[in-house]
């Protein structure tokens, strides 16, 4: 039993520059991933933002 050898695993994290987490990359990628969750935040915020207007001038 002493003299099996031991595997070590090391595992590599890749650390991503910021400007590249903003360029522009189609397909699955993390920066598809970031400006699509950025698209959905703008567009709930516009939602909120019309809902309110409308319930606002509807009640004239």
């Amino acid at each position: 039993m002493k003299n099996q050898s031991k595997v070590e695993l090391k595992e590599s994290k890749k650390f991503v520059d910021k400007q590249e987490l903003n360029l522009w990359k189609r397909g699955f990628t993390p920066q598809a991933e970031i400006w699509n969750g950025r698209m959905a935040t703008i567009g709930i915020g516009i939602i909120l933002i019309i809902i309110a207007l409308i319930s606002k001038f509807s009640s004239i």
